[in-house]
């Protein structure tokens, strides 16, 4: 019988049995670090900020259930890397200067598929709420009420945003070459 999220979370705070916080992290760990790296641009900092995520929730974070499990767990980590970016004083680079189209960087473990690599360089190119829209959407699943939870915006908002980002997406991979006719 498949537990939800919060009933796993609910669990752990009570009894404490690492089995469930192993769960929760095997869940969510590869899809956040993604999400997160989408704001530090860099794998080894949005791994941390990753743990960081974990290390809240481990510590019994309060969790409302306002929203799902997951919502819950990105929007602490969007929360933590914008404290990160705040202290450190960030900042940005161009997709570009972290993005090597010529190496195979670790962060590619989690896309080892050549579609999925030209997909996620595209996704690089786009603008922030762009890019976290459709990461959140179409590689996380949730739904466009969750997103706007954790991006703080309408629903009708998301709508509109994910539309303007597979338009930009689109754009972007038909300037890099990608042709949809072999895809379906």
């Amino acid at each position: 019988m498949f537990e939800t999220d919060e009933v796993i979370y609910s669990r752990y705070l009570a009894e404490h049995d690492e089995k469930d916080f192993r769960i929760l992290l095997e869940r969510y760990r590869e899809g956040l670090t993604l999400f997160l790296m989408g704001y530090v641009h860099n794998m080894e900092d949005a791994e941390e900020l990753m743990l960081d995520t974990y290390a809240e929730v481990a510590a019994g974070a309060h969790f409302s259930g306002k929203s799902s499990f997951k919502t819950w767990l990105f929007s602490i980590g969007k929360n933590l890397a914008y404290m990160r970016l705040r202290k450190r004083r960030f900042t940005f680079k161009e997709p570009e200067e972290w993005m090597d189209e010529e190496a195979d960087p670790p962060e590619f473990d989690i896309l080892k598929e050549e579609r999925n690599h030209q997909l996620y360089q595209a996704l690089s190119r786009l603008k922030e709420d762009y890019r976290q829209i459709l990461i959140l959407l179409y590689f996380e699943e949730m739904t466009h009420e969750e997103v706007g939870k954790v991006m703080g915006k309408t629903k009708k908002q998301t709508y509109h945003l994910a539309d303007r980002g597979k338009t930009a997406l689109r754009e972007v991979l038909e300037r890099m070459g990608f042709d949809y006719a072999q895809y379906g």
